[in-house]
């Protein structure tokens, strides 16, 4: 399994954090949440893994040059990170991932490691991972049915329906990937809609069969960084074990 990480952003509601460094290489607790998520993901087993790089790339590429050498990491360059949204970025990884087994992840994730091993251990070939809270308007939300089947996964579906919020790692397989590549360019080289988010790329594929399964990972400790009010509250969530 290869894995693809998103981390081409400007994660402007994250400034002054921002100004000057990437949202993936700020600190919470010893580490930064690229070194969280590729130590993760090197843990697992996954060692083939692709950076979607934007945004203060340089820096990326410096800190994983400087802290995994030797290790198969692949960088890839979104050069208009600055006008298009993670389902162009996810795009570009194309060459890398499609007809591959792959783990996709938001790099502005801090998550328990166990999370990862939950997902590649379930028996669904295509799983996300979901943490179960109160929702709001700003979640990425989930509607499933009885079986766990994602029915929708988006933004603005119903808060009544949903179940709870996309953690923002999915594991798919090498059908999916192809499906989800050829509906990519559609969206992007045909529709334009390079500026959404990639469940938009989910949904459109849930009508054409294709579907992802649901793991329950609230036991496992994950949060979002889009704010900075998020990023002090993670200081204080935090588990110790995972400092």
């Amino acid at each position: 399994m290869k894995a693809v990480v998103l981390a081409a952003g400007i994660a402007s509601r994250l400034r002054p954090l921002t100004d000057h460094t990437p949202k993936c290489l700020l600190k919470i607790g010893e580490r930064c949440l690229l070194e969280r998520t590729l130590d993760a993901l090197m843990d697992t087993g996954i060692k083939e893994i692709a950076i979607v790089t934007g945004y203060e790339e340089q820096q990326i590429i410096d800190f994983v040059n400087s802290q995994y050498p030797g290790h198969a990491i692949t960088f890839i360059y979104n050069p208009v990170y600055r006008t298009t949204n993670n389902i162009y970025s996810l795009y570009l990884a194309r060459t890398f991932a499609e007809e591959e087994e792959v783990m996709l992840l938001d790099s502005d994730i801090v998550f328990d490691p166990q999370l990862l091993s939950r997902l590649l251990s379930a028996k669904q070939e295509n799983a996300l991972t979901l943490n179960r809270h109160q929702l709001g308007d700003e979640e990425i939300k989930v509607i499933a049915d009885k079986d766990m089947k994602v029915l929708e996964i988006s933004k603005t579906c119903s808060i009544d329906e949903a179940i709870g919020e996309s953690v923002g790692i999915e594991k798919m397989s090498a059908s999916y990937t192809k499906a989800l590549f050829k509906e990519l360019e559609v969206m992007i080289e045909h529709h334009g809609l390079d500026n959404v988010f990639y469940e938009l790329a989910f949904e459109r594929l849930i009508a054409q069969g294709q579907h992802f399964y649901v793991i329950d990972t609230t036991d496992c400790f994950s949060i979002e960084l889009d704010t900075v009010e998020d990023f002090q509250e993670a200081k204080k969530l935090i588990p110790s074990n995972l400092y």
